[in-house]
């Protein structure tokens, strides 16, 4: 799902067509409907990781294989979703090299030396690293050439094969560019990389932050103190109410993934607020995958003010916060007595 996420994010990506075992495609819809996910269809995949490939492509190219035929693209990516932190720039980086070449994929530098055992176990012969890269997704390919290619495999191709850009070299005399890859186009293989994934994702969801001003500085210079004392540890998306009376400013932070917001109010009516960000939230794009942070500030500024009244403020958005926390929201109340 969170490479489905990120796909469906890129504009210039028209259709995501999603393979998945047999069992497994009733699950694939489901979470697809949950989260909104859009431009994405769902194919039963096949036995062995070349069929899977190639019953994507016929989506494109044979009628009886999907509700309706989608336009033919000129370039197909062909990705794995063992890989989940591939960006847009090495997605941009194939395609465009696939458009020159045929076929591009891309590729790292190899971590262990390979090597050759006899029968009897024995070592036979070693590879010189320093002359071979690992293969890695994702790979682009001009779709006739991909498409032709995967017509003409024979069984043994189809059953035991696993590179792509080896189809292209064998059966349309295509010469794939090699572009490096990232880092981060490791492949999640073993149990253990599941929980480095879900510290990588946890990691980059703390590292924006939006804060959202409703005081106007020459009374509460603290809310605006705030965000620059911020900016020296995450990045930092200052908005202030009174320039974004539309909502559209604040709508286009939501389309970009931020996961992390600070509302700073000088209001009695801070619950409200609250409410109304939350509302916000709800009616955005951004799929709830992970828990949004939302932090209410209320700045007491009246000397008039008991704190019992500020006590009482919190108490409701502590009940608040307990219903949005059953959609993934996560509301924190904290109150300032400022003078």
């Amino acid at each position: 799902s969170v490479s489905v996420l990120f796909f469906s994010r890129i504009s210039w990506i028209s259709d995501i067509i999603v393979v998945v075992s047999p069992e497994n495609i009733e699950t694939m819809k489901a979470i697809i409907e949950k989260y909104g996910h859009k431009k994405v269809v769902v194919v039963e995949g096949g036995i062995t990781r070349h069929r899977s490939i190639f019953n994507g492509l016929k989506v494109f190219a044979e009628k009886e294989l999907s509700s309706h035929l989608l336009q033919k693209p000129e370039v197909v990516i062909i990705h794995d979703a063992v890989r989940p932190f591939v960006d847009e720039d090495i997605l941009s980086r194939v395609v465009m090299a696939a458009k020159e070449h045929g076929a591009a994929g891309a590729i790292r530098p190899l971590v262990s030396t390979v090597i050759a055992s006899t029968a009897d176990g024995c070592l036979d012969h070693s590879l010189e690293r320093a002359r071979y890269r690992a293969s890695e997704m994702p790979q682009a390919f001009l779709f006739d050439i991909i498409y032709e290619a995967y017509q003409q495999c024979t069984d043994y191709d189809l059953d035991y094969g696993t590179e792509c850009l080896h189809l292209a070299l064998k059966y349309c005399k295509t010469n794939a560019k090699l572009v490096e890859g990232t880092a981060d186009l490791w492949k999640v293989t073993y149990k253990r990389d599941l929980y480095a994934v879900e510290s990588i994702i946890k990691d980059n969801l703390s590292q924006e932050v939006c804060v959202i001003t409703n005081v106007k500085e020459d009374v509460a210079p603290v809310g605006f103190l705030l965000p620059e004392a911020l900016k020296s540890q995450i990045k930092v998306e200052a908005v202030s109410i009174s320039q974004s009376k539309s909502g559209s400013h604040l709508l286009n932070i939501f389309s970009g993934q931020c996961y992390n917001f600070v509302c700073v109010n000088d209001k009695k009516c801070a619950i409200q607020e609250t409410q109304k960000l939350v509302d916000m939230l709800e009616k955005s794009d951004i799929p709830l995958l992970y828990p949004v942070v939302l932090i209410s500030v209320h700045l007491n500024i009246s000397e008039n003010n008991s704190f019992s009244i500020g006590m009482e403020e919190l108490t409701s958005i502590k009940k608040f916060a307990r219903e949005i926390k059953k959609k993934n929201i996560l509301v924190y109340g904290l109150l300032i007595q400022y003078k």
